[in-house]
């Protein structure tokens, strides 16, 4: 027979899970809104990645923006764009 502290133990273990499970998702949306944010930070890299440009090498504010950015929204954001130009029914890109 099951007592009424170890249904009680079970309870709380229970409530722990789903209180971290909580933090878990609000996090990961905190993160989703900040992306766009983030992704702003990198304009200060358009003179390195712009073909034809002068700049060889990102500056060192470029470098800080690039560490600023989630891994998961750069890795997102690159995955949606390799998406795009199926979804606007044109040929996939092929880069060399």
């Amino acid at each position: 027979m099951v007592s009424l502290k170890s249904l009680v133990s079970l309870g709380s273990q229970a409530l722990l899970v789903l209180v971290v499970a909580v933090a878990v998702l609000q996090s990961q949306t905190v993160e989703s809104q900040n992306c766009p944010t983030e992704l702003t930070s990198l304009n200060v890299c358009a003179p390195f990645v712009v073909p034809g440009a002068a700049v060889t090498s990102p500056s060192i504010d470029c470098c800080n923006a690039l560490q600023s950015v989630h891994h998961d929204c750069l890795c997102s954001t690159l995955q949606i764009a390799s998406r795009l130009p199926s979804q606007c029914n044109i040929p996939p890109l092929t880069c060399a």
